[in-house]
């Protein structure tokens, strides 16, 4: 991978985990102050196949009326535009941080200044020093599929869901997401990370405890007062050497949902391991994962039947294949696969819940200078329901992505 794109993915990095690169640096007084982000917009252009009902798809049905098949929308892609200040400093022995961050929407999705949503994706503190680790508490990226985001090559681009002509437009698009991995999200957080021991790293905490978000009726809604947290772990491996570099990891999460209309509670749970290598102008990922209760596409959705059903736990897992080379002009071509099942519990129809989302990718991403990136690509993402309907989407998207 050349600098120019090593330097891309940094800021990408960078604006998810306010840690792998510097931005705009101020000093002032006993602070340092790191100013970062991006900004990124892409034409998205959505050809839609079918109009089938499938609850959780990620395939955009065909539309009524003179649109058909294909609509069009100008938004930021799988990556927000992103706005972030982190201040560092070393007291008593410790070094100490801080970041929040914003992140606004690029399409306004109506005729007058509706705007698109805009976030707060961070805002933690943390601690700590090199001879015994890292504590941050706050709200930052999750630990689980933290990796998997970050390893996608659509993270400098779109991938999936160009989603259009929704009022008051949207954030982001879901780049793989849903397609290969689960949404490692934004969560309110406490974790420890040990220091790095020869390339590895521990990473263990409690998150946010999330109610379950679903897309089909025919799935239990655990919406009561979520009465403990979720724990998360992850381990991870780096090498690297002249000729060759990479990380390996293994990530585990789990949550008990409790129902507050009801006395039912039931503990989810998903591991995941993936892994990165790159020689030279070579560079290939592979990842899956597997869960219990714990859905599909984001953190609890659609992981029960309903209570109708027993309120039964849904198997799910995915992962997807990547592989990119630089080529001699500096752009970057990749090619990538990717999937996400979710199976019926016993004893439930669901006809039209989602049984897979999947997505196949090809992209080009070029460093015009060594902070903006042309992208190009194009995604089919074929969703199918449990009783075999199928819906076919195909995404094209150009535009462009500056970091600082």
């Amino acid at each position: 991978m050349n600098k120019n794109i090593k330097l891309a993915v940094a800021g990408a990095v960078l604006a998810l985990s306010a840690s792998a690169n510097a931005g705009i640096i101020i000093p002032a007084g006993e602070w340092t102050l790191d100013i970062n982000g991006n900004t990124n917009a892409y034409y998205i252009n959505n050809n839609s196949k079918d109009g089938n009902t499938i609850d959780g798809g990620l395939a955009n049905t065909r539309g009524a009326g003179a649109a058909g098949d294909t609509a069009s929308s100008i938004n930021t892609g799988l990556l927000p535009a992103w706005l972030g200040v982190t201040g560092k400093t070393r007291q008593n022995d410790l070094d100490t941080e801080f970041t929040v961050s914003f992140q606004p929407g690029a399409s306004a999705g109506a005729a007058i200044g509706a705007g698109g949503g805009s976030e707060f994706r961070q805002a933690y503190l943390s601690f700590g020093d090199k001879s015994w680790g890292t504590i941050v508490l706050g709200k930052n990226i999750g630990q689980f599929g933290r990796d998997a985001i970050l390893s996608d090559m659509t993270l400098l681009g779109v991938g999936s869901q160009g989603i259009v002509g929704v009022a008051g437009g949207t954030t982001t698009t879901l780049g793989r997401i849903g397609a290969g991995y689960m949404y490692a999200d934004f969560n309110g957080q406490m974790t420890y990370s040990t220091p790095n021991f020869g390339g590895f790293e521990l990473t263990v905490g409690i998150d946010q405890p999330l109610r379950t978000a679903n897309a089909s009726t025919d799935s239990d809604t655990m919406a009561g007062p979520q009465k403990m947290p979720a724990y998360v772990g992850v381990a991870r491996y780096s090498f690297s050497s002249d000729a060759v570099s990479g990380k390996i990891w293994l990530e585990g999460k789990g949550q008990k949902f409790y129902d507050g209309g009801s006395s039912v509670s039931q503990d989810a749970s998903m591991f995941g391991l993936g892994g990165n290598l790159n020689a030279g102008a070579l560079g290939l990922t592979a990842y899956y994962y597997s869960g219990n209760g714990a859905g599909t596409t984001a953190w609890g959705k659609d992981g029960f039947s309903s209570a109708a059903t027993g309120s039964s736990k849904r198997n799910s897992d995915g992962g997807y294949l990547q592989a990119t080379y630089v080529l001699p002009t500096k752009t970057k071509a990749g090619i990538s696969w990717g999937q996400s099942n979710l199976d019926r519990a016993g004893g439930e129809a669901g006809a039209n819940l989602v049984k897979s989302n999947e997505m196949s990718t090809v992209g080009l991403y070029h460093p015009l200078t060594k902070h903006l990136n042309l992208v190009g690509e194009y995604s089919r993402v074929t969703s199918e329901n449990q009783s075999g309907l199928e819906n076919k989407s195909d995404i094209i998207s150009a535009g462009g992505i500056l970091f600082f």
